[in-house]
């Protein structure tokens, strides 16, 4: 009975130290208003791989007042949550890649590379110590300290309609070892003799 529950906790830490090799970030917000008339909402999910230097951004919006007309994340506010900023991930500093143009719902999915100078805003890069890897480390940095926002401007609002600041959520791996932890203490209390 012991060694059954000490190669099962065995297994658990086994399993604990294989997913925290994972070098995974997720974020999650949520698009409001961001200027007075401003009609959209919508949803953010990134992910933010520290190995392969990606982000993977995930967005869906709608009901705005006006058609989609750039779309990029800004940082960084000087509080968190609120303020604006600079744009700091836009291809070429002016958009981000391949987002949907003239429409007032749509969705947008693309995993930027981290690595690549083109995708940071000049200024934003310059003020981060001029390389990809520094303006990585800084918007992520920023990202995490709810500092940096995703923002969509349309025809009727150019200066942004709505925007997403974002939180970061737990990796999938922790419910999953919470899990396990929960089975081995059920598992170890049951075997137990009364």
């Amino acid at each position: 009975m012991r060694l059954a529950s000490s190669t099962l906790l065995s297994a658990t830490l086994l399993l604990a130290s294989a997913t925290a090799s994972a070098h995974t970030t997720y974020f999650a917000g949520s698009f409001s208003a961001e200027a007075l008339g401003a009609t959209g909402s919508g949803t953010l999910a990134l992910e933010y791989d520290s190995d392969g230097h990606t982000l993977l951004i995930q967005a869906t919006w709608a009901g705005l007042s006006g058609l989609t007309t750039n779309a990029h994340i800004h940082c960084c506010t000087a509080a968190p949550n609120t303020g604006t900023a600079g744009v700091a991930l836009a291809d070429g500093g002016t958009m981000l890649p391949g987002f949907p143009l003239g429409g007032s719902a749509g969705s947008y999915s693309r995993i930027i590379d981290l690595t690549d100078p083109t995708q940071y805003g000049n200024t934003f890069r310059t003020a981060s110590g001029g390389t990809a890897a520094a303006a990585e480390a800084r918007l992520i940095s920023n990202l995490a300290s709810g500092q940096a926002y995703f923002n969509i401007h349309t025809n009727t609002f150019p200066g942004g309609e709505i925007r997403a600041f974002v939180t970061a959520v737990p990796e999938p791996e922790t419910y999953a070892l919470m899990l396990a932890g929960l089975g081995v203490l059920a598992l170890a209390k049951r075997r137990r003799p009364s």
